[in-house]
């Protein structure tokens, strides 16, 4: 499993790359894993505003269908349009083609509240 240095993580198992002041977000390949093969995604339209930890979509895997609850507060800038029809890249890729949203991080202060890298691969194995 992969947990790249450069990302913050949040409990709920998803990723945020801070680019200025804009938030990528994706689910953790933990989480895609645990899941099972993504087949549906229900996420927020642009304009949209997040509150942290705040339910903003769903996944539907093989497994389950779970919430997606925002690891940040903001609104909404882009929304990978593909996913929907094509989930595939949110098992194949999730910390590049299979991210969810990006949006305009309205209280980057909230990012104190995340994990680094190292915490959350501890996080992860004190969970299983």
């Amino acid at each position: 499993m992969e947990f790249p240095e450069e990302l913050k993580y949040s409990k709920e198992h998803l990723w945020v790359r801070v680019e200025g002041e804009r938030g990528v977000i994706g689910i953790t390949d933990y989480a895609q894993h645990e899941l099972g093969a993504v087949s549906a995604l229900e996420l927020p339209e642009v304009g949209d505003e997040l509150e942290q930890d705040d339910s903003f979509g769903s996944v539907e895997a093989r497994k389950t269908v779970a919430e997606l609850y925002a690891p940040v507060s903001g609104m909404v800038l882009e929304v990978n349009r593909d996913l929907p029809d094509a989930p595939a890249p949110v098992n194949d890729d999730p910390y590049d083609d299979g991210w969810l949203v990006v949006v305009e991080i309205a209280a980057p202060e909230e990012l104190k509240s995340l994990m680094s890298a190292d915490e959350y691969q501890e996080y992860v194995a004190e969970n299983e």
